[in-house]
């Protein structure tokens, strides 16, 4: 069961703007960080929660989406996430967050797939106007943004070819986000 929810568990980038997350299901999701390990326990994550039309159309502009899609400006008005998290580091109580951030991150996709809810996690973006148009207080540093909604697109992962051993995701003409992935042989050292 894991296994299969783990490889369901792809970035998605492309979802059902009729479909909304609300705000409880955020909390939820965020309720799953609570019991994920912590650098010295110290639980230094904050989250702001963006749900409402009006705040989701300030933070999609601010971001970049799928770079190895270069010909893509991201998803059209229509397939647009309908919700956001936006990760932020408490800096009144460290600079460092260990390695929390993947723990969470991991843990609320996680939590989004088994609700059928999709999420693509953004590490490109411009942190000035997140801050500025989330009314941010300074200490919060936006680490990733969350994007999540229900999913359009069908993503399928394949094993990479030795060949010609390209790691870059694709779509095909039908609209079929494509991900390679390395065989198990190469991620274990003999």
């Amino acid at each position: 069961m894991l296994k299969r929810l783990i490889m369901v568990d792809r970035s998605i980038r492309r979802f059902d703007n009729a479909r909304t997350v609300g705000k409880d299901t955020l909390m939820s999701l965020i309720n799953l960080t609570r019991f994920c390990a912590s650098g010295r326990n110290l639980q230094p994550l904050k989250y702001r929660i963006v749900c409402e039309s009006d705040e989701c159309a300030k933070v999609f502009p601010l971001l970049k989406w799928a770079g190895y899609l270069s010909d893509w400006d991201g998803p059209v008005k229509d397939e647009r996430p309908t919700a956001y998290l936006v990760q932020c580091l408490d800096t009144r109580m460290t600079e460092n967050q260990m390695c929390d951030d993947g723990l969470q991150l991991q843990a609320l996709t996680l939590g989004a797939r088994a609700l059928g809810i999709g999420g693509c996690i953004i590490k490109s973006f411009n942190e000035i106007g997140i801050k500025k148009g989330l009314g941010l207080e300074d200490y919060y540093k936006p680490l990733y943004i969350l994007a999540l909604g229900y999913p359009v697109e069908k993503v399928v992962l394949e094993d990479m070819s030795v060949v010609d051993n390209d790691i870059k995701y694709y779509r095909t003409p039908d609209g079929v986000h494509h991900v390679p992935k390395r065989p198990l042989s190469e991620l274990v050292i003999d």
